[in-house]
């Protein structure tokens, strides 16, 4: 249960994890019931039960930086604030949005006692479904090119690819951007070899889990949706066929060139 306004302000920005409600931490937890106000995407929001005298501030998914400043606000004006994001806070959410918001704004901003609290990332939830694609060195892209050029985005997939790094591509395609997703298969099918593993991970450890494992010649940029995480494995990646059972993907830790 919420503890009620305080004199002096707090900003928490929370990771509330991949979706599976056991997977969201003990400190994420008390941090969020003791907030006065919780300010987040509305789907996110919808995921918590709200506390007597808490109040959610839901918002679109296209405007960080007005939630941030809100939120910020708030905090300054004394209450016990908890800014929700999906997965981890750090990893393309929220987190960078209100360092901006601080930097940029008002010295009060800077004045505001703020912590994050870490969550279970989408990318790691979904190897550790199939097991440990990640397990040697590894990078996240997010294909989006709302915040940053396309021309970056496919600078980066070259270069990760050349350098033999796994990868986790988040936000890999919307109705605003059907296109991104079926580029970067095109970018990567000029820099690896054809049966280089590719996994869908759509809605992980939520209910509408699905998980489909494909090859990069194989792979079809209309599996994907804005809840898919995807992942590429390596030339080192391997998957053990068992019977009756969904096979293991790994990336052995030993490399021998």
């Amino acid at each position: 249960m919420a503890t009620g306004r305080l004199s002096t302000g707090h900003l928490s920005i929370v990771g509330l994890g991949p979706g599976d409600a056991s997977l969201l931490t003990e400190q994420a937890r008390q941090v969020l019931q003791r907030a006065d106000r919780l300010y987040g995407y509305q789907p996110y929001l919808d995921r918590l039960q709200l506390a007597e005298g808490q109040q959610a501030f839901p918002s679109d998914n296209r405007v960080e930086a007005e939630r941030a400043c809100e939120a910020l606000k708030a905090a300054c004006e004394g209450y016990q604030v908890a800014m929700v994001s999906g997965g981890d806070p750090g990893v393309f959410a929220m987190a960078s949005a209100v360092c901006e918001q601080i930097e940029a704004g008002p010295a009060a901003f800077k004045q505001l006692d703020v912590d994050v609290v870490p969550g279970i990332s989408a990318m790691l939830a979904a190897a550790a479904a199939c097991g440990a694609p990640l397990g040697n060195d590894f990078c996240a892209i997010s294909l989006s090119n709302n915040l940053k050029p396309w021309t970056l985005i496919e600078h980066r997939l070259r270069m990760a690819a050349r350098a033999g790094f796994a990868m986790a591509y988040y936000n890999p395609i919307s109705k605003a951007r059907p296109w991104q997703l079926g580029q970067a298969f095109g970018v990567l099918r000029e820099e690896l070899a054809d049966d280089i593993p590719v996994i869908f991970s759509r809605a992980i450890t939520r209910p509408d889990q699905e998980i489909r494992v494909s090859t990069l010649a194989e792979a079809q940029a209309e599996w994907a949706d804005m809840s898919t995480l995807i992942i590429i494995g390596t030339e080192h990646t391997r998957i053990i066929a068992r019977e009756g059972r969904s096979p293991l993907i790994y990336t052995p830790r030993y490399i021998h060139q």
